[in-house]
């Protein structure tokens, strides 16, 4: 009985050693910010992205609560989602050019402050699985702004309303975990991280008709949970 026992601890800790290659890639993507590469930065925060999307489930089915415990898989996940979805993309927006001056530091104050209060928030998950409240993705927030160059003061604004979004009962999809439209849900994610390595790779331009596309899909990531929200009160 002990080698079934072994087997299990080790499929457990290797997926705490995948969580912790998120860490590697928030590193390279913060060395090719460094170097105005921004491409490859987006590069390798897809891949974490990719990672943050797999761990998870994996960490279910192999029970790394029982099997390797010693560490706290919910935190190190944590960690890393804040330098890749916040610290990194943030510092992005406002290194780039893309938003400059006074837009630009409002989103470098307004943004880490709120996103470290939310990602220590015990309470971001709702009943089925979403998300309570914006739920920080500013990885995502900050390759559609590579892509379409809004204005800066725009950007501000949008980055306001998410931040506080953090913080208001409005339901926000978990794109593995949220059940209701899972698979419509996971084929528009599928689809996003798909246009978004074109994007990426391409120097962030997109022809029209993808670029369409990957703007709708953002928008229903971002809208389906209120539409549910909205659904559930409605037919309550």
């Amino acid at each position: 009985m002990e080698h079934p026992r072994k087997w299990s601890r080790t499929r457990a800790h290797s997926v705490h050693a995948l969580t912790a290659t998120g860490a590697v890639f928030a590193m390279f993507a913060l060395l090719a910010a460094v170097e105005t590469a921004w491409s490859w930065m987006f590069l390798w925060l897809l891949a974490a992205l990719f990672v943050d999307g797999i761990d998870g489930p994996l960490a279910r089915k192999y029970d790394v609560q029982t099997f390797a415990a010693r560490f706290d898989g919910v935190l190190l996940d944590l960690i890393i989602d804040y330098l890749t979805y916040v610290f990194i993309p943030v510092f992005a927006l406002y290194a780039s050019g893309l938003v400059p001056g006074w837009p630009g530091w409002g989103i470098l104050i307004v943004v880490p402050f709120a996103s470290a209060l939310y990602f220590a928030d015990v309470q971001m998950k709702t009943e089925d699985a979403s998300f309570e409240g914006f739920p920080g993705c500013w990885n995502m927030f900050a390759l559609v702004v590579f892509v379409t160059e809004p204005n800066p003061w725009l950007t501000l604004v949008l980055a306001l309303v998410l931040s506080a979004a953090m913080f208001l009962p409005i339901r926000f999809v978990h794109p593995v975990r949220t059940a209701r439209w899972r698979p419509l849900t996971l084929a528009l994610i599928l689809l996003w991280m798909g246009l978004a390595v074109a994007a990426a790779w391409g120097e962030f331009g997109l022809p029209p008709g993808l670029a369409t596309v990957f703007a709708l899909v953002s928008l229903y990531l971002l809208g389906a949970g209120a539409v549910q929200q909205f659904l559930d009160r409605k037919k309550a």
